[in-house]
């Protein structure tokens, strides 16, 4: 049976939580496609924001986790990309809801905002969480259609 594989990444200030996550990816059955960075020396955010949704847009990855200090600017990277929507979470209800209602597909986290537990119960609960559909589907149309400048109607 193959394992489910999910894109980690993280710059130098959330180096240690994608460790930790890692490990718990691995503890769930998942397989981590870390993508680095692989240690605490200065990186730019934006690089690893970038290589997890490239990862998810090819499909080498079901879905993405994604770390930096505030888990801002790595997010708003990844979201630069047409069919990615990163949502920033703080706890485990906004991980299950970014699932529920707006079908992210990927999870950024602050290293420096949540703790160590709390990032786990978010990746817990993200990735036990799938889609609503139903009336959430043309609410997530619509972003998509801001992303490829249409009109939204």
């Amino acid at each position: 049976m193959t394992k489910t594989v999910i894109a980690l990444a993280a710059d130098h200030a959330g180096f240690p939580l994608k460790e930790v996550l890692g490990d718990e990816l691995r503890v769930l059955g998942y397989e981590p496609l870390d993508l680095g960075t692989h240690g605490l020396d200065s990186v730019d955010y934006p690089d690893f924001g970038h290589a997890a949704a490239l990862a998810v847009l090819e499909g080498r990855a079901a879905l993405g986790v994604i770390c930096c200090g505030t888990g801002i600017g790595i997010s708003m990277a990844a979201n630069k990309h047409r069919g990615i929507r990163a949502a920033l979470c703080h706890d485990a209800t906004t991980a299950r809801l970014a699932r529920e209602h707006n079908d992210a597909n990927i999870l950024a986290l602050g290293a420096r905002i949540v703790g160590t537990e709390v990032a786990r119960d978010c990746l817990r609960a993200f990735l036990a969480t799938p889609f609503g559909g139903g009336r959430h589907e043309s609410r997530v149309a619509k972003i998509d259609h801001v992303r490829t400048k249409e009109a939204v109607r």
